[in-house]
């Protein structure tokens, strides 16, 4: 045992370094008591409100919530998944390091394991993994709140380390490991970069295969193939419960089929292309990759304080300072200028880190290397979206599933793994490699690459570059009209935001130069014997992470942290909150314009079931409902058989201000006529003027489910729900003849069942998405319950596949410990 802790100090060393890195970052607002602010994490707080409630009065979170868009499956908000073990492991790490340390660290412990699976030695691996740790959008996203993409990305890197070690011929430990850490990986629940992942898997395999080919090799590749596809296999075996309900959720939800075909603006299958490409990245928006300020950092005014440009024109006319950046903040100016709407700030991946990325393309040998290089450039063209449209829409229409996701630019995070493997695996030959004066050369040419671009930046930054928005001269007119036509001060004003926007490039190019300049300095020290190959290698790590970390500072940084008792409640309930909140049924919904786009915020669900909501993956049939009875103008017939009791919006001071909508239809009530319709226009057609509360539309698919008594106009009776539970309702009815019964829930058929007094009996669509019964003559017991088959039968697989991954870890440790015992032995 002293023995092992001996041969793997090194590796304990890089880890304690790890920690320290982890919690150093973030040590001053941790320290005071301060919790990290997350934009996108407030916004499930709101989502997950009633789940949560309702899991803390029960024990049992429900597998459908309410809280938005008039009721939706919880699965893709927040599910537990207990009988999968991956689910537990990420609970460990998110509650023993406080939030984003755990984070860091999985990046950085995921990229070490894969750098020293590719033989590079732990000190140049540690920098490594700091390059890939601390590439900027690693950090972006932490900072938005993408919680979930975050951890996504985190388990790229010990998934590739697996599959290679398994086609290096440790086929048990490799497949083992790529199991785990692809279960761990599909539990983060971000299918788009499990996605993008796999497109470099697949260029990893295709390199892999020509190159055993070529060394007629192919027996050992079949057969780690083999042990791969059981580990693809059982990765999916653990997580069964979750794919399972999102692949049935998934055909229902925006990336599924459109139910209109007339007068509307969704695609017929997958999302709508302008919108899947609205954040394509900018293609000479690369330059940030070695600059990051070429495009003027993140959107917004934070770099335009006291001493720039545009605050020199205002000081001109005699504004004070502070007046003048309230200023420069309403009349919307902002650094960035590229392409995208706006943006957290730019993919940076180290100067160094590209100096050492050019230099591997010339020095390095071998598969990897091209399968690196592959991967960076089809990423890259893959992410220019809508600028380069041959590919991208060729990808869009033709390859499965890509049309399911949005924001290409986020595939980028791939080449964020790929630019520090090929920068250290260029370190690893420059220590191993004695033909020094053939890297020196190199290494010459890539700074001559490198420096020379950063060189141009500072010298001559408006000849590569514009630097002008591309509603640049909207811009001008706009604020002209703001300044009373003011035209002169008008162009002063933007062209003062052009010369601020070339010194952010040109500051930062220098930033770059200096960096690339140093990292040359230390392969000329080491092959000048200057210094020796630990040496060099522990001051890559410093000077990569001095790099990476002042850059990140821009987006993450204490600033974001506020008091923790501010984040157990970012939503606080106003005046006009709390008098609604005295409501003493609390079933009904609310819709409140008062905050915006109502379908893009979930703050309202902090308090009440709402329309509205905030969730990339909302059911096709309420997002056409959005887009056809909510976008021109707001169809009260749909509010009332939403059960909207009461409408939030402003006054003309900008207060919120609440109305009592009195004709809302309840929880449920008995309709005297049905009108069919042939299909879903004509459902949509129909709901745009009708009377809910005494008429139902229902498509003539289910005209079966209706007796020719089934509807009885005057009959009366009374329908009333007396036990609400997300996933459990229960109403009672009574009535003298049978009736039509208009439930205000949201129908979904993949897991809802219905009982009348114990025994289960049909049910069906009726007003577009509501759910609608016939409910026989006398006094019943209605039961509305959620049980998903494919999320139980679901859980039963995952415990399965939950064993056999543990007993393929212990068989592969197992192994793996013989092996190392027999050849100590053999010594």
């Amino acid at each position: 045992m002293n023995n092992w802790f001996k041969r793997n100090s090194v590796h304990f060393a890089v880890i304690a370094v790890f920690i320290v890195i982890s919690f150093a970052y973030v040590f001053s607002p941790l320290i005071q008591g301060k919790a990290l602010y997350q934009h996108d994490v407030m916004q499930a707080q709101g989502s997950q409100k009633e789940i949560m409630d309702v899991k803390a009065k029960t024990g049992k979170a429900p597998l459908w919530t309410n809280s938005m868009f008039g009721g939706m499956p919880a699965y893709q908000i927040w599910a537990q998944y207990p009988s999968n073990i991956t689910t537990h492991i990420i609970t460990v790490v998110t509650t023993v390091f406080p939030n984003p340390v755990g984070t860091i660290l999985l990046y950085l412990l995921g990229a070490y394991m894969l750098l020293s699976v590719l033989r590079i030695t732990p000190w140049a691996a540690a920098a490594g993994a700091i390059a890939f740790a601390f590439s900027s959008y690693n950090f972006i996203i932490i900072n938005a709140g993408h919680a979930n993409q975050a951890l996504a990305i985190a388990f790229f890197a010990p998934i590739l380390a697996g599959i290679i070690l398994a086609l290096r011929g440790k086929y048990l430990l490799g497949a083992s490991l790529t199991a785990l850490f692809l279960a761990l990986e599909i539990r983060s629940n971000h299918l788009q970069m499990t996605y993008y992942l796999m497109i470099s898997i697949l260029l990893l395999v295709g390199f892999e295969l020509y190159r055993f080919i070529k060394e007629n090799k192919l027996q050992p590749f079949l057969k780690s193939i083999g042990y791969l596809a059981a580990a693809t296999v059982l990765a999916i075996a653990v997580n069964a419960g979750s794919l399972w309900t999102t692949y049935e959720y998934g055909k229902e939800t925006t990336r599924g089929q459109s139910n209109l075909t007339k007068h509307t603006n969704e695609p017929a299958a997958g999302l709508d292309r302008d919108y899947a490409f609205a954040w394509s990245q900018g293609i000479s928006e690369c330059f940030t990759f070695l600059i990051p300020n070429a495009y003027g950092g993140e959107s917004g005014t934070d770099a335009l304080g006291t001493g720039s440009h545009i605050a020199k024109v205002f000081e001109d006319r005699q504004v004070p300072a502070d007046q003048a950046e309230a200023y420069v903040h309403q009349l919307g100016f902002s650094t960035y200028w590229g392409e995208k709407t706006f943006t957290g700030g730019p993919f940076y991946f180290g100067a160094g880190v590209c100096f050492l990325f050019i230099l591997g393309l010339l020095i390095v040998r071998g598969s990897v290397k091209w399968w690196l290089l592959a991967t960076v450039v089809l990423t890259m063209l893959l992410s220019f979206g809508k600028f380069f449209t041959p590919l991208n829409y060729f990808f869009f229409d033709y390859v499965p599933l890509y049309n399911k996701f949005r924001a290409v630019e986020s595939i980028l995070a791939v080449a964020g793994l790929c630019f520090p493997l090929l920068a250290f695996l260029a370190v690893q030959e420059i220590l191993r490699n004695e033909d020094k004066k053939f890297i020196f050369n190199k290494a010459k040419i890539a700074l001559y690459i490198t420096g020379g671009i950063s060189l141009l930046f500072i010298l001559l930054p408006d000849m590569i570059l514009s630097f002008k928005a591309p509603n640049h001269q909207q811009s001008i007119d706009s604020l002209t009209r703001a300044l009373n036509n003011d035209a002169t001060f008008a162009n002063s004003l933007v062209n003062a935001l052009v010369q601020d926007r070339i010194a952010l490039a040109r500051h930062d190019a220098i930033r770059s130069l200096i960096f690339i300049i140093v990292v040359f300095g230390l392969i000329w020290a080491y092959l000048n014997n200057k210094l020796n190959a630990t040496l060099v290698s522990l001051l890559f790590v410093v000077v990569t992470l001095a790099d990476m970390w002042t850059v990140d500072k821009r987006f993450l940084n204490d600033s974001k942290f506020i008091a923790k008792e501010d984040y157990k409640e970012p939503v606080k309930p106003r005046e006009i909150d709390q008098m609604i909140l005295r409501d003493p049924d609390p079933h009904f919904r609310v819709f409140d314009l008062s905050m915006g786009n109502p379908f893009q915020n979930a703050a309202t669900s902090f308090f009440y079931k709402s329309i509205g909501g905030y969730h990339a993956a909302k059911l096709k049939r309420f997002d056409e409902l959005i887009d056809m009875q909510f976008s021109k103008s707001i169809n009260h017939d749909v509010l009332d058989m939403l059960n909207v009791k009461y409408v939030i919006s402003t006054d003309e001071k900008g207060q919120a201000r609440m109305q009592n909508n009195g004709t809302a239809c309840g929880n449920a009530w008995f309709v005297q006529s049905v009108k069919f319709a042939k299909n879903a226009d004509e459902e949509m057609q129909a709901i745009s003027s009708f009377d809910p509360k005494n008429e139902a539309i229902v498509d003539q698919r289910y005209k079966n489910f209706i007796t020719e008594k089934g509807v009885a106009p005057a009959a009366g009776g009374s329908i009333k729900l007396v036990s609400y539970n997300p996933e459990h309702m229960v109403y009672e009815s009574g009535s003298t003849a049978s009736q039509i019964a208009v439930f205000s829930e949201i129908y979904y058929d993949k897991g809802w069942k219905m009982l009348i007094d114990g025994e289960e009996k049909p049910y069906f669509r009726a007003d577009y998405l509501l759910r609608a019964a016939q409910i026989p003559v006398g006094n019943h017991k209605i039961e509305f319950i959620f049980h998903p088959n494919s999320y139980y039968a679901g859980e039963k697989i995952s415990l399965a596949g939950s064993i056999l991954l543990v007993l393929a870890l212990g068989g592969a440790a197992y192994v793996e410990n013989r092996k190392k015992g027999g050849e100590k032995k053999t010594v």
